[in-house]
């Protein structure tokens, strides 16, 4: 490919693994407090078990944005709920917080991942974004390749 390798040509559960770890290094994505004991929706009876998981949400949205040309906040609470377990009565799709994605979508505006469209509304990936994600894509297919070589 004369492009080179993008976001779309590499597994997403890796990248959004890569991804979160790049975060998470880098140190500048602002975490509200609450993150260790929020919920991530009214399906869920606990906060996530696991301690990194505003990462991986930042990563997994990040990667969303990307995917598509705008993207709010709505979108994302359809695409991140579940099903609802109601006892004897069937589940039910229920949407997840709003708060928990407005605060990620905020945490990758302020630090030039994604930025408000205008005219569409909800937000776009900026160019800076894009780069940094291609970035990280480009050396996740280069570790999938050294993967399949050791085998």
């Amino acid at each position: 490919m004369p492009g080179g390798i993008t976001v779309r040509d590499v597994d997403a559960q890796k990248f959004i693994e890569n991804y979160s770890s790049f975060l998470k290094r880098q140190g500048k994505l602002p975490i509200p407090g609450w993150v260790d004991t929020v919920k991530t929706g009214p399906s869920r009876e606990l906060p996530p078990q696991n301690i990194d998981w505003f990462y991986v949400r930042a990563a997994s949205v990040a990667r969303h944005v990307y995917m598509r040309k705008t993207v709010g906040v709505g979108r994302l609470r359809k695409v991140h709920g579940t099903a609802k377990n109601r006892g004897v009565r069937p589940s039910k799709h229920v949407d997840a917080s709003g708060g928990v994605d407005r605060k990620i979508l905020q945490a990758l505006e302020k630090i030039g991942v994604v930025e408000i469209d205008e005219e569409k509304g909800g937000r776009r990936i900026t160019q800076s974004g894009q780069r940094d994600l291609d970035r990280i894509a480009q050396t996740t297919a280069e570790a999938e390749e050294e993967e399949s070589d050791d085998e």
